[in-house]
């Protein structure tokens, strides 16, 4: 199956495209190396630079002719989102029209989408969510995640362009970036591993349903054949308090840091955990990796990263 990957050189996307050249799927990686990097995108794959707002997007659709389009390049700092909303608008949901209306004119069969749990759902009135949650985004980056999963049901539902939005609970894993605004796991990892001081924000009890980034690729393998139409949730169902992950990774890094905790950040959402039924019935997917395992795993990695660096 000949598979387009946006933002393949990126944290997810980079082993989403990774996952379907492992499959044996042919594999064109569309990245403007905005925040991935070159080096992520798998041997095996061919790359193309190029940016999903631009006509670049279109010419690969129309030369490479995929017959799925697996969409993972957007803007993802929620604060930036709220800062400059129209520049937000027009990566996420521009840019993914420019794209949609490229696969229609191509003969692509289906989109799968990288959507969002919690930026989509807002705050939430049960824990965890299921799909039938009321969409209500508190931020211009969850406003978009809702407005493309609107605008995916109207490409099916007037030009019979198939997808499945994948709603993502939050990432975590080899690969993340320690420098963004999202990403604790790999915040806290990295400066424990150097000696620097790590923060919590605010009390730290906020929650979020971590999943692992190699859990995660499954779902984007079954989604290949699986989950038309439909919306679905992917994480554990399981919350996890700022302060307990700190406290894992701390002893996991063997730090001796004390808890420091800074100023809350507004407008951040208290709780976050979303219901996987559907991904199970739909998908038969489900998360393997318990999350010691995972930060495990994780801070393996960033381990690696930082011995290589040259750093403490």
């Amino acid at each position: 199956m000949r598979i387009l990957v946006t933002g393949g050189a990126g944290f997810i996307g980079s082993h989403v495209a990774q996952t379907y050249v492992d499959a044996g799927h042919e594999v064109l990686v569309l990245d403007n190396l905005s925040s991935g990097k070159e080096e992520n995108v798998p041997a095996g794959a061919r790359f193309v630079f190029g940016d999903i707002c631009s006509d670049t997007a279109a010419e690969a659709v129309r030369t490479f002719r995929p017959e799925v389009v697996n969409h993972h390049a957007a803007q993802i700092n929620v604060r930036k989102s709220v800062e400059d909303p129209v520049f937000d608008a027009r990566v996420n949901i521009l840019g993914t029209l420019n794209l949609l209306e490229a696969a229609r004119k191509n003969g692509v069969r289906k989109v799968i989408f990288a959507s969002s749990g919690g930026a989509g759902y807002g705050e939430q009135e049960y824990f965890p969510a299921d799909e039938k949650h009321p969409l209500r985004p508190v931020s211009p980056y969850g406003v978009g995640k809702v407005s493309v999963e609107g605008y995916l049901h109207f490409h099916r539902v007037q030009y019979g362009l198939e997808y499945t939005s994948l709603r993502y609970a939050n990432v975590y894993g080899p690969r993340q970036d320690p420098h963004g605004e999202a990403g604790v796991v790999a915040i806290f990892a990295t400066r424990l591993l150097r000696g620097q001081t790590a923060i919590i924000n605010g009390d730290g009890e906020q929650t979020r349903d971590y999943v692992y980034v190699g859990d995660l690729v499954r779902a984007n393998l079954e989604a290949l054949t699986r989950g038309d139409g439909l919306g679905i949730n992917i994480g554990t169902g399981f919350e996890t308090d700022v302060n307990t992950l700190f406290h894992r990774l701390r002893e996991l890094a063997g730090s001796g840091q004390d808890e420091i905790h800074g100023p809350g950040m507004p407008g951040e959402q208290r709780r976050s955990v979303i219901d996987n039924r559907l991904a199970y019935d739909e998908l038969g997917w489900y998360p393997n990796v318990p999350l010691d395992d995972g930060l495990a795993l994780t801070l393996a990695y960033f381990r690696d990263k930082v011995k290589s660096s040259g750093s403490r």
